[in-house]
């Protein structure tokens, strides 16, 4: 485990690029452009469904792919891979952050803090990569989406990223986007930014809501460049 460790602090230091649309007193709204995501399905608990899927999409970046012809040669390091047929695998920098999305609660499985419930985790692709130009995974559990641009929500807060921190913010959230007059579009989704073995109290955590109303008239906007 100290070996992907070091190398999760070494890669995961691209992030998900967007605009900072305007600056809230309580969270920030941002627009994201179009991406691509790799993501797995995992049934598991909110707090250990993250780890449930993170080795599978890590071993993904990581080379347990088959890259396309039409990669160009000068995108991340091609290398040869030992998939059927000798196919080359290809290696994929780390975009932070890893996203989860599903219930804070329990289902039909489960219940409380501990239910088991489906939760969907992806790995966000370096920006310019798309789904045709991403490395086939070689698990089929993988699957490589384009995801659409979207204006959303985000409040971000420092600690860990356990189920009840992450259900005390998404509240928060909720909360200040129905005071700022805008509408919640879809579930929240909960990003991570940090490896687990890194100090809780460093790590960096966010709620993401796409939202679908126009805010209420207010201050220019913060522009990020």
């Amino acid at each position: 485990m100290p070996f992907i460790g070091r190398i999760v602090c070494k890669t995961m230091t691209e992030r998900q690029p967007y605009e900072l649309v305007r600056r809230y007193a309580d969270f920030e709204l941002r627009r994201y452009p179009a991406h691509t995501v790799a993501e797995m399905e995992v049934a598991a608990s909110f707090d250990r469904a993250g780890n449930a899927a993170f080795r599978h999409l890590f071993n993904y970046i990581s080379g347990k792919n088959t890259a396309r012809e039409s990669l160009a040669m000068t995108a991340p390091v091609i290398q040869s891979g030992e998939e059927p047929r000798k196919l080359p695998s290809q290696k994929v920098q780390m975009t932070a952050p890893v996203l989860q999305s599903g219930p804070l609660g329990g289902d039909s499985i489960g219940s409380g803090e501990t239910g088991v419930s489906q939760y969907t985790v992806a790995f966000v692709l370096p920006a310019g990569m798309t789904a045709d130009t991403a490395p086939v995974p070689v698990d089929p559990r993988i699957r490589i989406r384009t995801v659409a641009g979207s204006t959303a929500a985000v409040l971000g807060f420092s600690g860990g990223g356990s189920r009840a921190a992450f259900a005390k913010r998404n509240r928060e959230l909720q909360e200040a986007i129905a005071g700022a007059g805008m509408k919640a579009s879809g579930p929240p989704r909960f990003a991570r930014f940090d490896p687990p073995f890194k100090p809780w109290f460093l790590r960096h955590n966010e709620v993401v809501q796409d939202v679908s109303q126009s805010p209420n008239p207010g201050p220019e906007a913060n522009v990020r460049p």
